[in-house]
């Protein structure tokens, strides 16, 4: 199966998540934390998702690049007994805010915007806990009939894929040619060239 972070799909559109794909990517994260007895950190270069609109997740160590990402209680050097909720909530916020310009607020409805602060919270016991986070997403769903999750991480998965791809094709055949590649020359070229090896 082929794996991109969240940070990829991010670099590849440029710009922010939507409302309706937080919404999904909270609602499959929590589903599989739930079952998961998993307390590491979760940060943009450790959410993975898959072309099959699944999600896993990579081990990640405390270092400078996850601190911002990393409940206070860690940093502290205590160990968390919490699921990752406030890691996860960092991730989302962050992935909401991407190169969103300074003066430009977050584009989100007042429901999501307070679950992701209060996933936030710096206390640990003040924090919203994962059940809670699945019954606010699937109230979610339910009211404004959101596509499902596994859907949306396809489709985040390919705006990669088709980001890289396209940037494949730019190199080796220029401008003018990338407009009249056919289709069969465009799956060689992501056969030839997958994913995980572009730089």
């Amino acid at each position: 199966i082929t794996f991109v972070t969240l940070a990829e799909v991010l670099e590849a559109r440029g710009g922010p998540l939507q409302e309706e794909e937080v919404w999904s990517l909270l609602l499959a994260t929590a589903e599989s934390l739930v079952d998961n007895n998993m307390y590491n950190i979760i940060s943009p270069t450790s959410l993975l998702l898959s072309a099959t609109g699944t999600l896993a997740f990579k081990n990640c160590g405390l270092s400078d690049e996850v601190s911002t990402f990393t409940a206070p209680e860690m940093l502290q050097g205590r160990a968390s007994s919490t699921k990752p909720v406030y890691s996860l909530g960092m991730t989302l916020y962050w992935s909401v805010d991407f190169h969103l310009p300074q003066n430009q607020p977050v584009q989100l409805s007042d429901h999501l915007n307070s679950l992701l602060l209060s996933m936030c919270e710096d206390l640990a016991h003040r924090r919203v806990n994962l059940i809670s986070i699945l019954e606010g997403c699937e109230f979610q769903h339910k009211a404004t009939i959101l596509p499902p999750p596994a859907q949306v991480i396809r489709q985040l998965v390919e705006e990669v894929f088709h980001e890289s791809v396209s940037l494949v094709i730019y190199l080796q055949y220029g401008e003018d040619t990338q407009r009249t590649l056919t289709q069969s020359q465009v799956l060689k070229t992501s056969v030839l060239c997958p994913l995980n090896k572009i730089p």
